[in-house]
């Protein structure tokens, strides 16, 4: 009886959040272990099918990094970075999008499909829906690496009103008709703003921004923009944070309410951010 109360409890603290968020978008920037791990990909792709049947609207957006880099060597073909980005040649967009679109896109569609509800697989390419122009770096060539010009959202919007849960690789493409490959913490903050969603939330493989990258319990759970601008310029975070962190102020300032950095790892995560009052992560605000 106390685990039925239990139960019962939860769903009333929910309630409330239930009512706030319906009919909102949120922009789930999809990564991490969430992506490799079975049973996290499930449980994502259950929570995502739920948030949609509450009347929530949920954009996903992912990359897949290490899958491409995988592919690229068993292709004897060696990953190549300039400042964190992949140096990306015409052969390696290629695989990059055999990867992207061709296999983690359709394994998550595939995978909220079968938990209920229905999604639809697009690459920013579709529609025009993310236009980019090429990345240019001090450093060196990235090749076709490119930054969001431009959103189009009238594709996602036409689905979405539909009933279908939308899923984005991060992939670009040029004014020629050429691909780009695009940050995926990067087109999520663009995507997010464009759609004038409520919250942008990137499923990572850290708690959230901490004050001490070895102490888990330095988590900051509440950051506002300023003290987002001098954590990304005083290195206070580590590298692979930065992109996630640009992207979320972006989305802030672009005008999204909303901007949290939640670890993936945590069956549920994106339920609790949502539903409990406590939340999860690191949530950054105007």
């Amino acid at each position: 009886m106390k685990d039925l109360q239990l139960r019962a409890q939860m769903l009333i603290e929910a309630l409330p959040y239930i009512q706030k968020w319906a009919g909102q978008t949120v922009v789930v920037k999809y990564g991490g272990a969430a992506m490799t791990d079975p049973a996290l990909k499930a449980e994502v792709a259950r929570d995502l099918a739920l948030l949609r049947y509450v009347g929530i609207l949920p954009v996903v957006v992912h990359g897949g990094g290490p899958s491409i880099s995988e592919m690229m060597r068993r292709l004897g073909k060696e990953p190549e970075f300039i400042e964190g980005c992949r140096v990306t040649d015409e052969e390696t967009m290629r695989i990059v999008q055999m990867v992207l679109v061709g296999e983690i896109n359709q394994d998550l569609v595939a995978a909220i499909n079968a938990a209920g509800a229905r999604a639809v697989g697009l690459s920013g390419k579709d529609a025009n829906l993310i236009v980019a122009c090429k990345k240019e770096s001090p450093v060196g060539d990235l090749g076709l690496v490119g930054e969001v010009a431009s959103v189009d959202r009238s594709v996602i919007d036409v689905l979405t009103h539909a009933g279908y849960v939308v899923v984005i690789s991060s992939i670009g493409v040029g004014p020629g008709g050429e691909s780009y490959n695009i940050n995926a913490d990067t087109a999520a903050g663009d995507i997010a703003v464009a759609l004038e969603a409520v919250k942008l939330i990137a499923l990572s493989d850290v708690p959230g921004v901490l004050r001490d990258v070895n102490d888990p319990s330095s988590l900051i759970s509440e950051m506002t923009l300023a003290e987002v601008r001098a954590a990304l310029a005083d290195g206070t975070v580590g590298k692979g944070m930065i992109p996630k962190l640009e992207s979320c102020l972006r989305a802030v300032e672009g005008g999204v309410p909303y901007a949290h950095l939640i670890d993936g790892r945590i069956p549920h995560a994106l339920l609790m951010e949502l539903f409990t009052d406590e939340g999860v992560g690191t949530m950054i605000r105007g």
